[in-house]
């Protein structure tokens, strides 16, 4: 399994990060603990979004490697400005070391939607390399968590998408090559999101979702993910059959997300 430097230093570091609060995860603890609590909104429900157009899910990210700093945000307000915006749903950095995010920042959202409705399904978006993690994501009121099949064993992602399953999560299993589409396949994917970026040299080309989103077998829910900025691009993508977008940069930049996510919808 090839990996590209940057995603290779990523994961070496969140598995060192991780290392002390490994324990063994039952999937009847997720499934109790899944039990304890109220549901979280349908992560896959909201990709689709009632009346067609492109589902958007909006990333807060304060920084990340390829791009620096970005704007260094509360998270609820991001999140506040997001939902007034019409994003579908969000996605929300965890990673400290690199994105400058925490499980404080998901717990913090989720929290908020709660005593604001409407509530946003909030995607758990880190390095997931063990069922621990979907357990926090669960607890921190997470709706879905991302699977990098590129970065990760057989084994792994066979734990991590049972332990997402048991704890009632959506998985967004992030591809970027052929043999990653069939891998993921493998493993149950209903949501397969093409990350644009080469993770290995942060290079960007929306080709790739325009290349492998057509082979997408019928009822998976496609995502494009990095890269959209403008209407055009959304509308590429659009056209290569993503039923939803994942922005991060543009929008966490943008003057006015409102117009930026009513012109990505339209496009």
């Amino acid at each position: 399994m090839h990996m590209g430097d940057k995603l290779d230093e990523i994961m070496a570091w969140k598995r060192r990060e991780i290392a002390a609060s490994i324990r063994a995860v039952d999937l009847g603890e997720l499934r109790a603990l899944r039990q304890s609590r109220s549901a979280p909104p349908s992560f896959a429900a909201a990709l689709r979004p009632v009346g067609g157009g492109l589902g958007i899910i909006a990333e807060i990210k304060r920084r990340s490697p390829s791009a620096g700093a970005i704007a260094d945000v509360s998270a609820v307000g991001q999140a506040e400005r997001y939902r007034a915006a019409g994003a579908s749903a969000l996605s929300v950095l965890t990673d400290r070391e690199y994105f400058g995010g925490s499980l404080d920042d998901l717990r913090a959202v989720t929290e908020h939607f709660r005593t604001t409705p409407p509530a946003l399904p909030c995607l758990r978006k880190d390095f997931m390399v063990h069922p621990i993690q979907v357990r926090e994501a669960l607890e921190s009121g997470a709706s879905a968590i991302l699977i990098i099949v590129r970065a990760l064993g057989d084994p792994e992602i066979a734990a991590l998408a049972a332990a997402a399953d048991a704890a009632g999560l959506d998985a967004l299993f992030e591809i970027h090559r052929q043999d990653e589409l069939r891998r993921a396949l493998d493993h149950g994917a209903r949501i397969l999101g093409v990350n644009n970026r080469d993770l290995a040299v942060f290079r960007t080309d929306l080709g790739l979702s325009e290349s492998l989103i057509p082979r997408f077998p019928p009822g998976v829910i496609a995502v494009s993910e990095s890269g959209i900025a403008t209407p055009a691009d959304a509308a590429r993508v659009r056209r290569a059959g993503a039923h939803a977008i994942l922005c991060g940069e543009a929008l966490m930049r943008a003057p006015d997300p409102a117009a930026l996510i009513a012109s990505f919808r339209s496009a």
